[in-house]
């Protein structure tokens, strides 16, 4: 058996490659994972590869099983999906969910897995972590039956929270978004789609993804008085204007954010991220999420694709990359 295993690194903003990676052998309470897919989590690995995070926000973006430090070189990435080759009998031969940097082998602790259950597909899975920061801004949220909703930014992530709204009872979903291609994957989660101008407005929740400044604003204009907009959106150092002014005021609007490092106040005495966690991977038993898998490339072209991705010249929501059968099989580069 090989005893490297390759790992994508960001070299510097802008510049990608794959690096070996050290691969030991699993120890007490560890589980070694051979990787078969893993995802693209575009909006903030995306800023990640142009260097977008600003200095002082380095520590609180850190990824688990993070190498490296930003702005570079790193190796970064979190929805990782794989099958348990070495580890706890309990565990061995099953796929799981991690919270890892894409790399072809990796051997972490057992509670930084999760199992995916039978009935979701390993591609689907990939999208745990985006399901559950929906989970966690739905929580923040709180909807309530019969509300009129709309989610600004029809990403990957707003997506996923529309596509958990639409099985509230009673509940009036619009996705908007400048792209109007946008509109056939709202019409696949059964949510309904509109451009910012054409949006409906005096409504009672708007939760805002788009990760821009004007988004914000869009989902502020669309509220009801005494609405808040819930804010998913990661802006890293780019600035954002607002207007204040006005109705802001006289409708006493609010914004609160929502941040998927920590449980949800709602719940967090009562529920552990664990437990988020494994609610995500179970709400993907959901065929209706595979209208986020846009598009899928070999582990190996990753460098090339996440340029890509980052100049929006792939127009991809969850890209995904598929993996060697694992570290057994030496790839390009390993000894």
């Amino acid at each position: 058996m090989s005893r490297t295993a390759r790992a994508y690194w960001l070299r510097e903003p802008g510049f990608g490659e794959i690096r070996p990676a050290d691969l030991p052998d699993p120890g007490e309470g560890e589980v070694l994972v051979e990787a078969l897919v893993s995802g693209v989590s575009r909006g903030t690995e995306t800023l990640v590869h142009d260097g977008g995070v600003p200095p002082g926000q380095y520590a609180a973006m850190r990824a688990p099983f993070q190498e490296g430090e930003l702005p570079g070189p790193v190796k970064y990435g979190y929805l990782s999906v794989g099958r348990v080759a070495a580890g706890p009998d309990r565990l061995c031969g099953r796929t799981v969910f991690c919270l890892h940097p894409h790399q072809t082998a990796y051997v972490v602790p057992v509670e930084a897995v999760t199992v995916v259950p039978d009935e979701v597909p390993p591609r689907r899975a990939v999208l745990a972590g985006t399901v559950e920061t929906a989970v966690n801004a739905l929580w923040d949220a709180r909807p309530l039956v019969g509300d009129r909703v709309a989610v600004v930014g029809a990403g990957m992530v707003g997506l996923c929270v529309g596509r958990l709204l639409a099985g509230f009872p009673g509940l009036t979903v619009t996705m908007v978004d400048t792209d109007p291609a946008r509109a056939e994957v709202a019409g696949a989660l059964e949510v309904g789609f509109a451009r910012p101008g054409d949006a409906p407005d005096e409504l009672d929740l708007v939760i805002h993804a788009s990760g821009t400044g004007a988004g914000l604003q869009t989902s502020l204009d669309l509220l009801a008085a005494d609405g808040v907009v819930t804010d998913l959106s990661w802006y890293g150092d780019a600035p954002v204007e607002l207007r204040l002014g006005g109705r802001y005021h006289s409708a006493r609007l609010g914004i609160r954010a929502s941040q998927v490092g920590e449980v949800a106040e709602a719940r967090r005495s009562r529920r552990t991220r664990a437990d988020r966690l494994a609610l995500a991977l179970r709400l993907l038993a959901d065929p209706a999420f595979d209208a986020l898998l846009t598009g899928e490339s070999s582990f190996d072209e990753l460098p090339e694709v996440m340029a890509k991705l980052a100049s929006g010249s792939i127009p991809a929501l969850c890209h995904t990359f598929a993996y060697p059968s694992g570290p057994g099989r030496a790839g390009p580069g390993e000894q």
